[in-house]
Protein backbone atom coordinates (compact mmCIF):
# COMPACT_ATOMS: atom_id res chain seq x y z
CA UNK A 1 0.00 0.00 0.00
CA UNK A 2 1.24 3.64 -1.08
CA UNK A 3 0.63 6.30 1.80
CA UNK A 4 0.11 10.31 1.09
CA UNK A 5 1.00 12.88 3.59
CA UNK A 6 -0.94 16.45 3.06
CA UNK A 7 1.72 18.55 3.25
CA UNK A 8 0.77 21.69 1.01
CA UNK A 9 -1.37 24.03 3.31
CA UNK A 10 -0.17 27.49 4.27
CA UNK A 11 -0.72 26.91 7.93
CA UNK A 12 -2.20 30.41 8.60
CA UNK A 13 -2.48 29.68 12.00
CA UNK A 14 1.04 28.93 12.82
CA UNK A 15 2.61 32.42 11.52
CA UNK A 16 4.94 33.70 11.87
CA UNK A 17 6.46 30.21 12.36
CA UNK A 18 5.22 29.71 8.18
CA UNK A 19 5.97 32.58 6.97
CA UNK A 20 9.84 31.27 6.40
CA UNK A 21 8.88 27.30 6.60
CA UNK A 22 6.25 24.65 5.67
CA UNK A 23 4.29 23.49 8.55
CA UNK A 24 5.53 19.84 8.13
CA UNK A 25 8.87 21.15 8.38
CA UNK A 26 8.29 23.03 12.05
CA UNK A 27 10.54 20.62 15.19
CA UNK A 28 7.89 18.50 17.02
CA UNK A 29 10.64 17.02 20.36
CA UNK A 30 13.87 17.56 18.18
CA UNK A 31 13.07 16.62 14.70
CA UNK A 32 10.63 18.19 11.80
CA UNK A 33 7.24 16.88 12.22
CA UNK A 34 7.00 15.33 9.00
CA UNK A 35 10.12 13.43 9.41
CA UNK A 36 7.88 11.50 12.21
CA UNK A 37 5.16 10.67 9.81
CA UNK A 38 7.86 8.99 7.64
CA UNK A 39 9.73 6.58 10.33
CA UNK A 40 6.82 5.59 11.38
CA UNK A 41 5.76 4.83 7.97
CA UNK A 42 8.87 2.94 7.32
CA UNK A 43 8.53 1.37 10.70
CA UNK A 44 4.67 0.00 9.38
CA UNK A 45 5.84 -1.44 6.26
CA UNK A 46 5.67 1.49 3.82
CA UNK A 47 7.62 2.40 0.95
CA UNK A 48 6.24 4.48 -1.52
CA UNK A 49 5.68 8.12 -0.08
CA UNK A 50 3.56 10.52 -2.10
CA UNK A 51 3.77 14.42 -0.77
CA UNK A 52 2.04 16.95 -2.12
CA UNK A 53 3.51 20.45 -1.62
CA UNK A 54 2.70 24.30 -2.17
CA UNK A 55 3.61 26.74 0.27
CA UNK A 56 7.29 27.26 0.50
CA UNK A 57 7.06 24.01 -1.06
CA UNK A 58 10.56 23.60 -2.49
CA UNK A 59 12.29 23.64 0.89
CA UNK A 60 10.20 19.80 1.39
CA UNK A 61 12.46 18.15 -1.33
CA UNK A 62 15.89 20.50 0.08
CA UNK A 63 14.92 18.74 3.44
CA UNK A 64 13.91 14.78 2.54
CA UNK A 65 15.06 14.47 -0.42
CA UNK A 66 14.08 11.21 -2.57
CA UNK A 67 13.52 9.46 1.13
CA UNK A 68 16.09 7.15 0.90
CA UNK A 69 17.74 8.33 4.19
CA UNK A 70 14.73 7.58 5.85
CA UNK A 71 14.07 3.69 4.40
CA UNK A 72 11.17 5.12 1.79
CA UNK A 73 10.50 6.38 -2.12
CA UNK A 74 9.23 9.79 -1.92
CA UNK A 75 7.29 11.37 -5.08
CA UNK A 76 6.41 14.66 -5.17
CA UNK A 77 3.17 16.18 -6.42
CA UNK A 78 3.93 19.83 -6.88
CA UNK A 79 0.85 22.51 -6.46
CA UNK A 80 3.36 25.26 -5.99
CA UNK A 81 2.09 26.90 -9.11
CA UNK A 82 -1.59 26.74 -8.90
CA UNK A 83 -1.29 26.84 -5.25
CA UNK A 84 -2.70 24.46 -2.50
CA UNK A 85 -5.58 22.37 -3.97
CA UNK A 86 -6.77 21.68 -0.20
CA UNK A 87 -7.62 18.02 0.88
CA UNK A 88 -9.27 16.38 -1.99
CA UNK A 89 -8.06 18.24 -4.82
CA UNK A 90 -4.37 17.77 -3.64
CA UNK A 91 -5.35 13.67 -3.75
CA UNK A 92 -7.23 14.08 -7.15
CA UNK A 93 -3.67 15.67 -8.28
CA UNK A 94 -1.88 13.31 -6.90
CA UNK A 95 -3.87 9.85 -8.26
CA UNK A 96 -2.08 8.98 -10.99
CA UNK A 97 1.16 8.71 -8.35
CA UNK A 98 -0.79 6.73 -6.06
CA UNK A 99 -1.96 3.96 -8.28
CA UNK A 100 -5.17 1.87 -8.21
CA UNK A 101 -5.18 0.57 -5.29
CA UNK A 102 -6.30 1.39 -1.78
CA UNK A 103 -4.07 4.24 -0.13
CA UNK A 104 -3.25 5.87 3.08
CA UNK A 105 -3.32 9.47 3.74
CA UNK A 106 -2.22 11.50 6.61
CA UNK A 107 -2.23 15.47 7.37
CA UNK A 108 1.44 16.19 7.46
CA UNK A 109 0.59 18.36 10.89
CA UNK A 110 -0.29 15.55 12.93
CA UNK A 111 1.55 14.11 15.62
CA UNK A 112 0.91 11.20 17.06
CA UNK A 113 1.66 7.19 17.79
CA UNK A 114 -0.87 5.43 15.53
CA UNK A 115 0.30 2.49 14.01
CA UNK A 116 -0.46 2.80 10.41
CA UNK A 117 -1.26 -0.65 8.41
CA UNK A 118 0.10 -1.25 5.37
CA UNK A 119 -2.10 -4.10 4.97
CA UNK A 120 -5.75 -2.82 5.58
CA UNK A 121 -8.32 -4.13 3.51
CA UNK A 122 -11.34 -1.62 3.13
CA UNK A 123 -13.43 -4.53 1.45
CA UNK A 124 -16.08 -3.17 -0.69
CA UNK A 125 -15.74 0.46 1.30
CA UNK A 126 -14.40 3.44 0.05
CA UNK A 127 -12.83 5.36 3.04
CA UNK A 128 -12.15 4.24 6.56
CA UNK A 129 -11.36 7.03 9.21
CA UNK A 130 -9.72 7.19 12.44
CA UNK A 131 -11.29 9.32 14.81
CA UNK A 132 -9.64 10.51 17.98
CA UNK A 133 -11.26 11.60 21.09
CA UNK A 134 -12.21 15.60 20.64
CA UNK A 135 -9.57 17.71 21.92
CA UNK A 136 -10.07 21.34 23.19
CA UNK A 137 -10.07 23.15 20.01
CA UNK A 138 -12.89 20.95 18.35
CA UNK A 139 -14.88 19.93 21.49
CA UNK A 140 -18.33 19.31 19.25
CA UNK A 141 -16.22 16.51 16.90
CA UNK A 142 -16.70 15.58 13.38
CA UNK A 143 -18.56 12.41 12.92
CA UNK A 144 -20.49 9.52 15.10
CA UNK A 145 -19.86 6.32 15.19
CA UNK A 146 -21.89 2.82 15.85
CA UNK A 147 -19.68 0.19 15.77
CA UNK A 148 -17.49 0.43 12.64
CA UNK A 149 -20.14 2.77 10.76
CA UNK A 150 -19.33 6.38 10.65
CA UNK A 151 -22.22 8.50 10.71
CA UNK A 152 -22.54 12.59 10.16
CA UNK A 153 -24.71 13.13 12.96
CA UNK A 154 -25.02 11.57 16.64
CA UNK A 155 -25.38 12.26 20.44
CA UNK A 156 -21.71 11.83 20.96
CA UNK A 157 -19.43 13.12 17.94
CA UNK A 158 -15.29 12.71 17.11
CA UNK A 159 -12.85 14.42 15.54
CA UNK A 160 -11.26 13.00 12.49
CA UNK A 161 -7.91 12.85 13.32
CA UNK A 162 -6.42 13.51 9.72
CA UNK A 163 -5.64 9.54 9.21
CA UNK A 164 -7.76 7.26 7.05
CA UNK A 165 -7.36 4.50 4.22
CA UNK A 166 -9.24 5.58 1.39
CA UNK A 167 -10.16 3.71 -2.67
CA UNK A 168 -9.42 5.81 -5.02
CA UNK A 169 -12.71 5.23 -6.18
CA UNK A 170 -13.79 7.79 -3.77
CA UNK A 171 -12.38 10.80 -6.06
CA UNK A 172 -13.31 9.35 -9.50
CA UNK A 173 -16.37 12.02 -9.76
CA UNK A 174 -14.20 14.77 -8.52
CA UNK A 175 -12.73 17.32 -11.03
CA UNK A 176 -9.22 18.77 -10.95
CA UNK A 177 -8.87 22.01 -8.85
CA UNK A 178 -9.79 23.15 -5.35
CA UNK A 179 -11.25 20.08 -2.83
CA UNK A 180 -12.45 19.96 0.76
CA UNK A 181 -12.25 16.25 1.31
CA UNK A 182 -15.26 16.33 4.37
CA UNK A 183 -18.12 17.62 2.10
CA UNK A 184 -16.90 14.43 0.06
CA UNK A 185 -17.48 12.19 2.99
CA UNK A 186 -20.13 13.00 4.06
CA UNK A 187 -21.92 12.41 0.52
CA UNK A 188 -20.27 8.67 0.79
CA UNK A 189 -21.28 8.36 4.60
CA UNK A 190 -24.88 8.85 3.88
CA UNK A 191 -24.67 5.82 1.33
CA UNK A 192 -22.84 3.37 4.31
CA UNK A 193 -19.75 3.33 2.19
CA UNK A 194 -17.55 4.72 5.43
CA UNK A 195 -16.16 2.98 8.21
CA UNK A 196 -13.96 4.15 11.26
CA UNK A 197 -12.40 2.98 14.35
CA UNK A 198 -11.97 5.21 17.54
CA UNK A 199 -8.09 5.73 18.40
CA UNK A 200 -7.46 6.69 21.81
CA UNK A 201 -3.67 6.76 21.98
CA UNK A 202 -1.46 9.58 21.48
CA UNK A 203 -2.41 12.10 18.86
CA UNK A 204 -1.88 16.18 18.46
CA UNK A 205 -3.13 18.34 16.12
CA UNK A 206 -0.47 20.97 15.78
CA UNK A 207 -2.79 23.80 14.48
CA UNK A 208 -1.05 27.29 16.35
CA UNK A 209 2.43 28.07 17.80
CA UNK A 210 0.83 27.78 21.64
CA UNK A 211 -0.19 23.85 21.01
CA UNK A 212 3.25 23.37 19.09
CA UNK A 213 5.55 25.09 22.10
CA UNK A 214 3.10 22.94 24.87
CA UNK A 215 4.23 19.33 22.81
CA UNK A 216 7.74 20.08 22.83
CA UNK A 217 7.19 21.48 26.66
CA UNK A 218 5.51 18.11 27.31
Amino acid sequence: MKAMILAAGRGERMRPLTDTLPKPLLEVRGKPLIVWHLQKLAQNGFRDIVINIAHLGYKIPEALGDGSKYGVNITYSDEQDEGALESAGGIVKALALLGNEPFLVVNGDVFCDYDFDADFDLGENLAHLILVPNPEHNLDGDFGLNGTSVLNEDQIKYTFSGIGYYNPKLFSELEYGKSALAPLLREKIKNKKVTGELYKNMWHDIGTPQRLKDINND
